[in-house]
This record gives C-alpha cells, structure tokens and sequence, in this order.
C-alpha cells in the first residue's frame, strides 16, 4: 500500500518484502537511494538496525520509521532514538506524503 501510494504521487520505490531483501536490492540499486522507509518491528532484524546498515552504504540516508505502536511506546522501549522521523500506522496517502517530503527536505 505504501509503495502504491508513493508512486502515485510520483516516487521511485524499491520495494522490499524483508530486511534481507532490502540489503540486497541496495547493494545491487547503482544510482543513489536518498529514503529508507522501514517498519520499525520486523522478523529478521529490527528497523533501526536495517537502517545502520543501509547508511554505511549510502552515507546520507534519509530515514522515516513506521510502525503500529505509538512513538511513546517506542522511544520508551528504546527502539527508536528520539528525534527520528516517525509515522504511525495507519496513515493517509496525504500524511505519509508530508511526512516523506518533510524528511527529504530536511
């Protein structure tokens, strides 16, 4: 839904259904990947260290996490440093939009 939604308001996405896909799709992407979007809690590896990983290949990632927990929740788990950029699902195609173009822009 995500990937559908961006690329309607005309975004190149590379989707990826695991973070091991995600590794493996940007070691492979030859032009630069300026957003990683990831769910914050995922099987294999947890978001914040999918992103660590993903930004020693391309040193000026942006990063928005998402997930169904509340930021509260997060931050007090420590799974998520505070001040990152976060959406809370469910979101509007109108707020993920905002909130990717915000993290672009930053």
């Amino acid at each position: 839904m995500t990937r559908m939604m961006l690329e309607r308001k005309g975004y190149q996405v590379l989707p990826a259904g695991s973070p091991t896909e995600a590794m493996t799709l940007a070691q492979a992407h030859e032009e630069v990947i300026h957003l990683l979007i990831t769910d914050v809690v995922m099987p294999e590896m947890n978001g914040r260290d999918l992103a660590g990983r993903l930004t020693s290949l391309y040193p000026g990632l942006k990063l928005l996490f998402m997930s169904g927990y509340t930021a509260n929740v997060i931050a007090h788990q420590g799974i998520l440093d505070e001040g990152v950029s976060f959406i809370q699902k469910p979101f509007s195609m109108a707020d993920l939009v905002l909130q990717v173009r915000g993290v672009l822009d930053e």
